[in-house]
């Protein structure tokens, strides 16, 4: 038997779903019509990779999305029009409330931004209800480099099969099982929480599962 002593959760599309859709026709609304792609230029692009990485600081992205777009604010009024493009999955953010009401650490390890964190924290209370936070931005690396993966190990003090790992995107989990680590590919909250509940989540005192 081994005791699991921490969650790690993804953020996007486990927690939060989300659409840079929403953000380029808003921002798109305040430019000057040079017909620039903004979808491209926002979404999973260069631009947004430097700037989860930590290479750009919001001012620097915001003012390369400004020129490119011809964007007419200032980047106070950019950050919302940005950043309000999430949905809460409630059964994810549910099954979090089980983990922690049982005294399960459960931590977020996301690929993402400033203006997006903002955006969530401000909008989503669910979002105070975990141990701690690994953000790719603050720590100038994303997944699936190692070096983030260590710095969750550091930040819950765990190793190995005690974690258990939830991600979308299967060049993550491959990277957390390789450390060890137990891991979800999640599809759908369905397939995540039948999943969840094999291993014996949510149950109080601890979590024991065969290995």
């Amino acid at each position: 038997m081994k005791t699991l002593e921490a969650v790690v959760f993804d953020l996007g599309k486990v927690l939060v779903d989300f659409d840079y859709g929403i953000a380029a026709t808003s921002i798109m609304a305040r430019c000057d019509g040079r017909g620039c792609d903004l979808k491209k230029l926002i979404d999973q692009s260069d631009l947004l990779i430097r700037y989860e990485t930590g290479l750009l600081t919001t001012e620097g992205f915001f003012a390369e999305v400004r020129d490119a777009s011809g964007f007419l604010g200032d980047v106070a009024e950019f950050g919302p029009l940005f950043g309000n493009i999430f949905t809460m999955i409630d059964s994810m953010v549910a099954f979090n409330e089980a983990l922690r009401a049982r005294d399960i650490p459960t931590y977020i390890f996301s690929n993402t931004n400033e203006l997006a964190i903002a955006s969530i924290r401000e909008r989503f209370p669910f979002f105070q209800n975990f141990t701690d936070f690994v953000f790719s931005y603050e720590h100038r690396s994303m997944k699936p480099d190692a070096k983030i993966y260590e710095v969750v190990e550091r930040v819950c003090g765990k190793h190995g099969d005690a974690i258990l790992y939830i991600d979308d995107r299967l060049e993550n989990i491959e990277a957390g099982a390789k450390r060890g680590w137990q891991t979800i590919h999640h599809l759908s909250p369905e397939t995540t929480l039948q999943r969840a509940k094999a291993l014996g989540l949510p149950a109080g005192g601890g979590l024991r599962f065969e290995v």
